[in-house]
């Protein structure tokens, strides 16, 4: 399968790319969504999202959160919510409070987003904001109703703060896997995500091998 094959490979050079991390990490990354619709153009979706990692000795990430979408068009989507983000165990960071907005995309087996998101800290009055930028390319295989996906999402800082945001290129996250049916109403996405946050700060560089496992 020709595009199939390229599309791993142009993942595998995105994934290599960063390959000199000094320090690595294996995690696993599951996330649940509920979507409800409200009318023929709207609907809420409520979120729920863990992260565990072998370097931060377990569950080291949590997500609550409700997002309000709304269809514009055929094509492209806005959405509007908040969430409450917990961390444990190795992540000592402050426990955050964030609200998002974000406009998506989708033309034949192409998809992007657009999100911005402002993070409230309980220990400094700043708000950080974040933009986040992601492509993703969807290659229906046989039986049709399986899907091979790889994405690229960015993380780009344009502020800095006082609990510790800083300005610049924070992250990018490739993503490649497979989207199917579960049962009716019911698909899930399983596949291998690779983060990477360049050295920046004086800290070093940081790859994230992760399995994730979302039902979207």
């Amino acid at each position: 399968m020709p595009r199939a094959a390229s599309l791993l490979v142009l993942l595998s050079l995105l994934v290599a790319t960063p390959g000199l991390a000094q320090t690595q990490d294996v995690q696993a990354w599951e996330q649940l969504n509920l979507v409800i619709p409200v009318a023929s153009k709207l609907w809420v979706t409520l979120e729920e999202i863990a992260r565990t990692s072998d370097r931060q000795d377990g569950l080291y990430t949590t997500e609550f959160g409700v997002l309000l979408g709304y269809r514009v068009t055929n094509g492209v989507d806005l959405g509007f919510g908040y969430r409450h983000v917990g961390f444990y165990n190795g992540n000592t960071g402050a426990d955050e409070e964030r609200l998002r907005q974000q406009v998506i995309f989708t033309h034949g087996r192409f998809a992007g987003r657009l999100r911005l998101d402002e993070r409230f800290n309980p220990r400094r009055s700043e708000i950080g904001f974040r933009i986040r930028p992601l492509f993703r390319y969807n290659l229906r295989l046989r039986p049709d109703h399986v899907v091979l996906f790889a994405s690229h999402e960015s993380f780009i800082l344009p502020n800095s703060t006082s609990w510790g945001q800083r300005a610049g290129y924070e992250r990018m996250r490739n993503n490649v896997g497979l989207a199917f049916p579960v049962r009716k109403a019911v698909s899930a996405d399983v596949g291998y995500l690779n983060q990477y946050r360049p050295a920046r700060g004086g800290a070093r560089g940081q790859m994230d091998h992760a399995l994730t496992c979302s039902s979207p």
